[in-house]
């Protein structure tokens, strides 16, 4: 079967490139700074703040028109002169900690910080009782006595 084989190696080659290709940024020519270094430093911004509409993408990846106008704000704010921690600073007290990708850990972020840990742990305890669960020796039944046992072969040939 050539055609089969063929079109085995299209599909992995058509994967690969898929699997391969860069990530695509939603960062539109016309936000981007003239100052290279300026321009780096509100990318590296833009990939730790969570677009809020999306919310599981940053605001460098999405598209959603609120994450445009974070990245342009974070631009004017690089513009005025403002380091990266007064503009995540900013930002926090604007949208509160969900603007940040990653949250500090902290008493009221321990949740969100913990119960992946946590899951993962009881998964593996729940995983190590069934399998010993499992490997215990089955527990011996009670003989039966001659009379049970012939009833039983009668009950088994009858039915």
């Amino acid at each position: 079967m050539p055609g089969h084989s063929m079109r085995i190696v299209l599909c992995a080659l058509f994967a690969l490139l898929l699997l391969s290709s860069p990530a695509l940024h939603a960062v539109e020519p016309k936000e981007m700074l003239p100052d290279p270094a300026l321009e780096a430093r509100a990318r590296n911004l833009s990939k730790e703040l969570r677009c809020m509409v999306c919310q599981n993408q940053s605001i460098d990846d999405s598209e959603a028109p609120l994450a445009h106008d974070l990245r342009v704000l974070v631009r004017e704010r690089l513009q005025a002169g403002d380091s990266d921690t007064q503009v995540i600073s900013f930002l926090v007290a604007r949208y509160g900690e969900f603007v940040l990708l990653r949250p500090p850990l902290a008493w009221h972020t321990a949740a969100l910080w913990g119960l992946p840990p946590a899951a993962l742990l009881i998964g593996v305890i729940a995983i190590i009782l069934v399998v010993r669960r499992r490997r215990a020796p089955a527990v011996e039944t009670a003989n039966l006595s001659a009379a049970e046992e012939a009833r039983l072969t009668e009950v088994l040939r009858d039915g």
